[in-house]
């Protein structure tokens, strides 16, 4: 299995930023995805872990996601920062796992993060609509620990 760098190729990865562009160009809400190979510890303790390292809690609206993804244990985690897990349903991660869960098992892993990056992206519009002064506060690229 390739290693968290490699597991996308570049027009792969141009097509997860994409969606991370597309989905921010509705709302005020910030979208990471990060990648290292294998997951330390607990997948949503390591996910919080890397939240807070990303500087994702740094966002004016407390309201950044990150998608992460152990690539060789085959572990992911979906986190909102807690401007957004005040308004979503209790069950909203959960539902944008099984999204993902339903093509990742498929080995359709580009295809998993887009979907929950749109799904994303649609919620978030709905609480956290763009506004003209936006900026982009935390970078679109993929970020890895290899």
């Amino acid at each position: 299995m390739p290693n968290a760098r490699q597991f996308f190729s570049a027009e792969e990865k141009q097509a997860i930023k994409d969606a991370i562009i597309a989905a921010e160009m509705d709302t005020s809400g910030e979208i990471r995805v990060h990648l290292e190979d294998h997951c330390r510890g607990e997948v949503l303790d390591r996910a919080a872990y890397l939240f807070e390292q990303l500087g994702m809690k740094k966002t004016v609206a407390n309201n950044g996601i990150l998608f992460y993804l152990a690539v060789k244990d085959r572990k992911f985690a979906v986190i909102g920062d807690a401007g957004i897990n005040a308004v979503v349903e209790a069950d909203f991660w959960d539902s944008i796992k099984e999204k993902m869960t339903g093509h990742f098992k498929k080995a359709e892993y580009t295809e998993g993060l887009v979907s929950g990056i749109e799904a994303t992206g649609k919620k978030l519009k709905a609480h956290f609509p763009f506004k003209t002064d936006d900026r982009n506060e935390l970078s679109d690229e993929i970020s890895f620990n290899s």
